[in-house]
């Protein structure tokens, strides 16, 4: 097999958020309480992934769909609207017991919550203004 027929694929997800969630949590709150519970609330966000992660790669996939209803939950109250709706079709994925799906969807998940994380100070310094 000659590697002139082997071709990279490099996906482009694109992360969607909405702002306001958070804006709503700040015109509530203030600045500085509502800048301290978004800071917990994301860093609450990524333990989750991280703890997801660490289940998958070990096999474990007891109370998985528990997690990741959780993490579908955490990320619409702070307008992460890509990272829930992936992680809704990795609990379908689940749920029909897809394997190959589940994989796939399991490694763009991977990739919209690294690029969500990545970009959290981006959408706080949006609605700070």
């Amino acid at each position: 097999m000659k590697s002139d027929n082997v071709v990279a694929l490099r996906p482009n997800d694109r992360v969607r958020q909405d702002a306001e969630p958070i804006a709503t949590i700040y015109r509530n709150l203030g600045t500085a309480s509502a800048e301290q519970v978004v800071t917990r609330a994301l860093g609450e966000l990524a333990l989750t992934m991280a703890g997801l992660a660490a289940h998958v790669k070990a096999h474990d996939l007891t109370d998985l769909n528990r997690q990741l209803r959780r993490l579908q939950r955490m990320s619409e109250n702070l307008g992460l609207t890509s990272l829930g709706m992936v992680a809704a079709d990795v609990r379908q994925c689940l749920d029909q017991h897809d394997v190959t799906a589940f994989s796939a969807v399991w490694a763009r998940l991977m990739r919209i919550a690294e690029r969500s994380l990545a970009t959290d100070k981006g959408l706080l310094d949006q609605t700070q203004v």
